[in-house]
């Protein structure tokens, strides 16, 4: 018997994750609720963190890449006094100490936290080594060392502070890992650290605060779910959308340059619409966009 391929659906679907879910589970889930075809998501969130978690249904997933490079923010709170293998507390403890911060030390050292900086990834984490997930080969006992990689962190913002914690929220740039965080600015105050609680308050456009809850993605609610649904442009906000012709849609719409109305400057990404539909993403050649995702909403 073939295998049902299920149903053709676009657009977003921003989910507040809880705590003890995997954002592959959560892509599951809602193409299963909602029988779609094709699925993806925009920025894994660690399991025990909580917050935005935007899925991508159909010709959306084309959108990925531009909300994977947007800017995100994360509220979370840093344990002082110990080191964990996971840069969180599911970890195991690796180092201890007695030191803690005060409220001055620890603002004085966020600056060498923000702007352009050079991170390591958490061992525990989804960076490929040699083609596998550091994270299977933590779990299989092998000690991997990642390189350094650039992170853009636009700020780094400390929201409070007890003897033991502190509560920060940073708004960071792609591939950025807020256990990584917790650890070097541990280091770099002397007291060790890692995250207790995380949550992703928004990412691009779109807020944890208008997320569809876990519980309420279930085949049972489908009418529910479709109806939080966002259109594929919804991931766009970051790019100039320019308008085609009635002759440059029928020719974006075949892969081929079309004319649109408006101007930015030459090789500008830009997305095309015509009569509020999305019709691609590309860029602009002095007249015309050069399409290099064509959205097929048919």
């Amino acid at each position: 018997m073939a295998r049902k391929k299920g149903r053709e659906i676009h657009g977003w679907l921003i989910v507040d994750k809880p705590a003890g879910v995997g954002s592959t589970d959560v892509v599951g889930k809602v193409r299963w609720a909602l029988d779609a075809k094709k699925a993806g998501h925009a920025g894994t969130l660690d399991p025990d963190a909580t917050g935005v978690l935007a899925i991508a249904l159909g010709e959306a997933t084309k959108t990925v890449p531009i909300l994977t490079d947007a800017l995100k923010a994360y509220d979370f709170t840093v344990n002082w006094g110990a080191e964990t293998s996971t840069d969180d507390a599911s970890g195991e403890v690796r180092q201890t100490s007695d030191a803690r911060p005060d409220e001055a030390a620890i603002r004085a050292a966020l600056g060498a936290f923000t702007g352009e900086i050079m991170q390591v990834p958490p061992n525990v984490s989804a960076v490929r080594v040699d083609g596998a997930r550091a994270y299977d080969l933590a779990r299989e006992g092998e000690e991997v060392e990642l390189a350094a990689r650039p992170l853009w962190v636009e700020s780094l913002e400390l929201l409070g502070t007890t003897r033991d914690q502190a509560h920060l929220r940073m708004v960071c740039g792609k591939g950025g890992y807020v256990r990584a965080i917790a650890r070097d600015l541990g280091r770099a105050l002397g007291c060790l650290g890692h995250v207790d609680h995380l949550r992703r308050i928004w990412s691009g456009p779109f807020e944890a605060a208008d997320g569809i809850a876990w519980d309420r993605i279930d085949r049972a609610n489908q009418s529910e779910i479709e109806a939080a649904l966002l259109p594929i442009q919804s991931a766009l906000t970051d790019l100039p959308e320019m308008q085609a012709t009635e002759m440059g849609e029928v020719r974006i719409l075949n892969g081929n340059p079309g004319q649109v109305l408006g101007h930015a400057d030459f090789g500008t990404e830009v997305w095309v619409s015509r009569n509020g539909r999305a019709l691609c993403i590309g860029r602009y050649m002095g007249g015309e966009v050069q399409p290099s995702r064509v959205f097929n909403l048919s």
